[in-house]
């Protein structure tokens, strides 16, 4: 039996014309649905880029504050230590100077020991090879 010349060739021409429109129509909501993620994603990083401006801004507010409740800290610390009559004015504000610079030594240090994490020295150490003659060693 001799089948008609257009599904001889693979088919009703209306089966392959409504895959290709269901094709087309598939191609379109995927065009679409990346539109919209991107535009979300554009959304977002704005939010977040202004969020970030804000808490930078409150951080350095915070800062202040915190400078003038210490620098407070430190004047009453002298104001007591000249109304009891312990030191001079001018040594009791040697000694709160002092006594800051000594907090400034003790996080500086805090902050050069705390800074060589931030070079990732064990993911460095992963990605260098060991020297044959220690690899030998290491296997017997």
């Amino acid at each position: 039996m001799k089948l008609p010349g257009n599904l001889q060739r693979g088919g009703d021409p209306m089966i392959g014309s409504g895959m290709l429109e269901d094709a087309q129509s598939l191609w379109y909501e995927l065009h679409e649905l990346i539109h919209d993620r991107i535009w979300l994603a554009g959304l977002e990083t704005q939010r977040a880029g202004k969020s970030l401006v804000d808490m930078v801004v409150a951080g350095v507010m915070v800062g202040v504050l915190l400078i003038g409740a210490w620098l407070g800290l430190m004047a009453v610390a002298v104001l007591e230590l000249v109304d009891h009559d312990v030191v001079a004015t001018s040594s009791a504000i040697l000694l709160a100077v002092v006594t800051n610079l000594l907090l400034t030594l003790l996080l500086y240090g805090v902050i050069r020991r705390k800074s060589r994490y931030l070079q990732f020295p064990a993911t460095l150490r992963s990605f260098q090879t060991t020297p044959s003659g220690r690899r030998d060693t290491e296997k017997t």
